[in-house]
């Protein structure tokens, strides 16, 4: 089904349009929520044709910047390369699978 890649300001505009769904993951080692959703991350990519691509914040700034990033975790929703949703904050599975199911229909 889906995949995870590691994303960086170097390669992020070419990552986000190399899948019809991409979702980034803006995230940081020390950031507890953003471990605390990579399971459910995970199992996103196995049950969906999506790409989740994870932007370490703390080595990558333009990116971040480039988008507004304010929080983290931050995920940000690529449909054929254009961004059409955001969500700050972890959701758990279900609510991640609702928030997906908003915008992938």
């Amino acid at each position: 089904m889906g995949q995870i890649v590691d994303a960086g300001d170097s390669d992020f505009d070419v990552v986000t349009k190399s899948a019809e769904w991409v979702l980034v993951d803006f995230w940081a080692p020390w950031c507890g929520p953003c471990r605390a959703i990579a399971p459910v991350l995970s199992q996103i990519a196995e049950e969906r044709e999506i790409t989740i691509a994870k932007v370490n914040t703390d080595v990558n700034s333009l990116a971040p910047g480039k988008y507004g990033v304010r929080g983290i975790p931050f995920l940000l929703l690529f449909h054929n390369g254009e961004p059409v949703a955001n969500q700050t904050g972890a959701l758990p599975k279900a609510g991640m699978d609702a928030w997906l199911n908003s915008h992938m229909s």
